[in-house]
């Protein structure tokens, strides 16, 4: 129960590593809140997960719903305890593609916009939302989802490689502003998780992608958050500004 009685906020908290970060934290004795942009999923899981999980449907890149969110949770429970800012999407595409000496297609720019806008800014929203309360309460965890693609990029990922190296600038900086006012902020880097999405990818781009990772095989999202849940508890009370990756050993384009 190394959660127990602390009030735990997780952004896109309906399915994969969210979902099962909120299970994992429910397991450890945490009141769990969770938003999501789809509500009837969204519902589904709170009410799986029973323990007085609640459920808000909340896009994280419009800052009024954010904090509407965040005010009504501390006004029924009085405090947040932990932040975990999950929700994030891919829109991939090369950047340029060229062939045969001419430009064929290229990254849009509402693409780019869009992953920015919720992996990057929707983390800044949250975070913001919740920090004046955490500065009151006397302390508080703020983990980022960040990705392997922060740290190595990845092929036809700009955007999404650039809002998870964002990801990691943004607790380093909140780590130094942030840490006199006890509010612990760390980034996790998860590789290639199997989440219910991954798995419907062909066999055989899932066994090239455990091939590539050291021991063998691909994360899954319990992995993930066994790591949030640690994070997240007293255990880790030393663990700050920290980007900690959950790959199986994977480096990027090796």
């Amino acid at each position: 129960m190394r959660l127990k009685n602390k009030i735990c906020l997780i952004t896109g908290g309906a399915a994969g590593i969210g979902k099962a970060t909120a299970d994992k934290f429910v397991s450890e004795g945490a009141t769990v809140v969770i938003c999501d942009v789809n509500e009837e999923v969204g519902q589904a899981v709170a009410e799986e997960l029973g323990n007085g999980t609640l459920f808000y449907k909340v896009n994280v890149t419009n800052r009024q719903e954010v904090q509407a969110w965040v005010d009504d949770v501390v006004n029924q429970f009085g405090h947040v305890d932990v932040l975990v800012n999950n929700a994030g999407i891919t829109r991939d595409g090369l950047f340029v593609k060229f062939k045969e000496g001419e430009l064929k297609n290229q990254m849009s720019e509402e693409a780019f916009d869009l992953v920015i806008d919720v992996n990057l800014k929707g983390v800044f929203n949250c975070a913001q939302a919740v920090t004046p309360q955490m500065i009151s309460q006397g302390g508080g965890v703020i983990l980022n989802a960040s990705s392997i693609v922060g740290i190595y990029g990845n092929f036809g990922q700009t955007n999404y490689a650039a809002t998870k190296f964002g990801v990691i600038g943004m607790t380093k900086t909140w780590s130094r502003e942030l840490g006199k006012f006890n509010i612990r902020v760390n980034a996790v880097c998860p590789g290639f998780i199997l989440t219910e999405m991954v798995k419907k990818m062909p066999q055989k781009i899932l066994d090239s992608l455990a091939a590539r990772t050291p021991l063998g095989r691909m994360g899954t999202p319990e992995d993930v958050a066994n790591l949030y849940c640690w994070l997240a508890s007293d255990e880790a009370s030393y663990i700050h500004g920290a980007a900690i990756s959950v790959d199986g050993g994977m480096v990027l384009g090796t």
